[in-house]
């Protein structure tokens, strides 16, 4: 019985692996060769602002250049005379390129192609300002030969830039990073519609990968559009989880009620876009309950957590942070490595794999707490009171969390967040009980990195999970951060941990 169930699992693994490898090796009119499925998504939104940033700021940096090599001279009067020109001028290029339609990934795309519409963009910021300094009669005041350079050079830098960064644009849009990757949920006749919808509006910033559906080919076409059914939903979770998926589109219909919360129910576990198919369906909402894949209309069901510039900031907070505290925390360190090491025999340092952003498998890093040869890898048995696996020096920076501490290196390598969901060994159990048999959706929690501290740990909920219901407080308090997450938010959490570890009831 055994050999058999053995067996069987590497059957169902086998023809997961054999889903994924055509998932990825058929290609769709719309994918190009040189595919890289594995790389991240860049958001265009989040490239166009910076282009308007930059170019803004290049504009100004040429002006004030210009006038600190020419016209300078050391005064407050012929500074502020000229600084406004420079932001006025600086502040006014976004806002006309835009109008002239250059802040598309098409016109970054085709540079040689919008170089007459740059040079006209920047000829008519130039001129309404012209005509602004003529009808105020205050043209004495600035230099013509500043005006001119600024002018010229100006125009130069803008297009050296555009070739530059046409130039990176083009090589992540041959990587495919800059179009998400969507599955269809839901074949036959309604996906077909969907896909012939969304190939007639043009434009679309996605690729279709291919379609989950639990109908047999004769409900639903092994191949719809020249899309592959890749699998059914029940698959389509590990698939998202070893290939990059960045948009669901489900194209049941509204009426199918519970179908429709069956599904959800399987994927909102998922770091990803959710989109609900409305353009045939005959119940209408207000305009602004939909949003569009070029004119194709969906409803939102969920978005994927800190993407966009929220994601940026969460980076950067993770890196200068961290960093900091190892800098402060670092003699701290010292004295409780040398501890451990006078303490008992083995390595200062624990490795122990645990979930992290997406379920994917991380080491994350700690300080040994028990002794070498009662380490236990994968948490199948939790520490309790007066454990007898703990060191003495164990049980002091297991009650103080000074045990995690070299988690900051985990941060600082991308692994884990400065505050999140605490990340949870594999085996991990609550009375008795692993943590998914416990809480329904438990994996939603890992649809953003987890981190050193958390909500559900300045609330209490840290320590022993010895009952379900500190399982399920803690999980309950991890997806209300997720889904109310601001940089605020985390920077109180930061300030507020050294208070609540003086709390020490549940930390053995």
């Amino acid at each position: 019985m055994r050999k058999e169930k053995e067996l069987q699992g590497k059957l169902v693994r086998a023809d997961m692996l054999e889903t994924l490898d055509t998932a990825i090796a058929v290609k769709t009119p719309a994918e190009s060769a040189d595919d890289a499925p594995s790389s991240s998504w860049i958001s265009p939104g989040i490239v166009l602002s910076s282009v308007r940033f930059l170019e803004a700021l290049i504009i100004a940096i040429v002006g004030l250049d210009i006038w600190a090599l020419y016209i300078a001279d050391g005064t407050m009067a012929g500074a502020a005379a000229y600084s406004g020109p420079i932001l006025i001028l600086s502040g006014a290029v976004p806002i006309v390129f835009q109008a002239f339609g250059l802040y598309t990934v098409h016109a970054l795309l085709r540079v040689a192609e919008q170089s007459a519409r740059v040079f006209f963009a920047w000829t008519t910021v130039f001129a309404i300002f012209t005509a602004l300094i003529f009808f105020t009669k205050i043209g004495d005041i600035y230099s013509r030969v500043w005006l001119a350079s600024w002018y010229g050079v100006g125009l130069l830098a803008l297009l050296s830039f555009r070739t530059i960064i046409g130039g990176l644009v083009r090589k992540w849009n041959k990587d495919g990073r800059l179009d998400r990757r969507a599955v269809i949920v839901g074949g036959g006749d309604r996906a077909a519609t969907l896909i012939g919808s969304l190939d007639d509006t043009g434009g679309s910033d996605i690729t279709i990968t291919g379609i989950f559906d639990d109908r047999g080919d004769d409900r639903s076409p092994a191949n719809v559009r020249g899309y592959p059914k890749l699998g059914k939903i029940s698959q389509l979770v590990d698939f998202a989880r070893q290939t990059r998926v960045d948009l669901l589109i489900v194209s049941l219909p509204m009426t199918a009620e519970n179908r429709l919360l069956e599904v959800l129910k399987q994927l909102w576990v998922l770091p990803v876009d959710i989109r609900l198919s409305a353009h045939t369906d005959k119940l209408r909402f207000r305009p602004r309950a939909y949003s569009y894949i070029g004119n194709v209309p969906f409803l939102d069901v969920f978005d994927k957590p800190l993407s966009g510039w929220d994601s940026i900031i969460k980076l950067i907070e993770d890196r200068l942070i961290s960093a900091l505290g190892l800098i402060a925390a670092a003699p701290v360190m010292a004295l409780v490595a040398l501890a451990i090491k006078l303490d008992s025999k083995g390595p200062v340092f624990f490795k122990q794999k645990r979930y992290g952003f997406n379920n994917e498998l991380i080491e994350v890093y700690k300080f040994r707490s028990m002794y070498t040869d009662q380490s236990d890898q994968k948490a199948v048995k939790l520490v309790t009171k007066d454990d007898p696996r703990v060191t003495k020096v164990g049980r002091f920076i297991r009650k103080t969390s000074l045990d995690e501490l070299p988690q900051l290196f985990n941060v600082l390598k991308g692994e884990l967040s400065l505050v999140g969901p605490r990340p949870h060994a594999t085996q991990a159990k609550a009375a008795n009980q692993l943590y998914t048999e416990v809480v329904d959706g438990y994996f939603a929690r890992h649809r953003v990195k987890p981190g050193i501290t958390g909500w559900a740990q300045i609330n209490g909920w840290r320590g022993e999970t010895d009952t379900s219901e500190k399982i399920q407080k803690r999980v309950e308090h991890d997806l209300y951060y997720i889904e109310n997450w601001s940089l605020l938010f985390d920077l109180y959490i930061v300030f507020t941990t050294p208070y609540a570890l003086l709390n020490t009831e549940n930390a053995y």
